[in-house]
């Protein structure tokens, strides 16, 4: 069971259970701090464990899979700020004297990265501490100055976060395929392959017929399937498995779906033993 309170783009989340884990895709740089319990996030290339009194930094347009969970006897909580584009193109004008020196200032693309303690961002989450009590609700102008307020501690944290927060330029368009090809085991509505891959939705249905004779959601449908045949004739990996890593969110619909394709079941290629 979990808790979440959503002001102006500031989360406040509980979870009761001991773990919960779930596929993030932030369209917006956030910051996330843990109040109490252990937050884990993999972007599939490391981990970085989030304890008690530590907060991360959430880069825009990242996938990241979060872990939540107990730790030290206490459930996760923690506060989960969200600085939207339209948000930072404020923040840019009010604090222009900052940008007068972004040209000499080294421009970086960051990563998820833990942020190092500061009084700055104590006292900030610190002050939102009484906000998760659903009776006392927060103003719209009160949480937007704690935004300021976290814009504020990340750019004092290390002013290359300049040159990435105030960066409005158009996104550059990704190679279609070469994304899907790299995510196609995760769920995108069309909304977001066009947004991840830098285009409108409606220059994405044109792009993607370029590149292929079938819809977006087929494709990605033919793609798991070729991926899972191989695991199961060339690895002989478990059918209970391949079904979940290849993006599938039951057997049955991976089961009648394998069939139609290849014209069997997938247990047919599944060793006896890694059914």
């Amino acid at each position: 069971m979990k808790v979440i309170f959503n002001y102006q783009n500031v989360f406040f989340s509980f979870f009761y259970d001991d773990a919960d884990a779930c596929v993030h895709r932030s369209r917006e740089y956030a910051m996330n701090y843990v109040l109490s319990g252990e937050m884990v996030l993999d972007d599939g290339h490391r981990q970085i464990h989030v304890g008690k009194g530590e907060c991360v930094f959430i880069p825009r347009d990242h996938r990241v899979t979060m872990y939540k969970k107990a730790s030290g006897g206490e459930q996760y909580c923690g506060i989960y700020m969200c600085f939207t584009r339209s948000f930072l193109r404020e923040m840019y004008g009010k604090y222009a004297r900052h940008t007068d020196k972004a040209e000499h200032v080294e421009r970086f693309v960051p990563g998820v990265m833990k942020l190092p303690p500061s009084a700055e961002i104590e006292s900030l989450f610190a002050s939102m501490t009484p906000y998760f009590n659903p009776e006392v609700k927060p103003q719209d102008d009160v949480m937007h100055l704690k935004l300021q307020e976290g814009l504020l501690a990340l750019l004092h944290t290390d002013k290359r976060f300049m040159t990435a927060l105030f960066d409005f330029s158009t996104p550059w368009k990704m190679d279609i395929l070469d994304f899907m090809n790299e995510n196609y085991m995760y769920e995108f509505t069309l909304e977001e392959l066009a947004h991840y891959t830098g285009r409108s939705l409606a220059t994405f249905k044109r792009d993607f017929k370029k590149v292929s004779a079938l819809t977006p959601e087929k494709w990605l449908i033919r793609k798991r399937l070729e991926v899972a045949y191989h695991l199961l004739k060339e690895e002989r990996r478990k059918v209970v498995d391949v079904y979940a890593e290849v993006g599938f969110k039951n057997p049955s619909h991976f089961s009648t779906a394998f069939k139609k394709r290849y014209g069997i079941p997938p247990t047919a290629l599944a060793a006896p033993s890694c059914i």
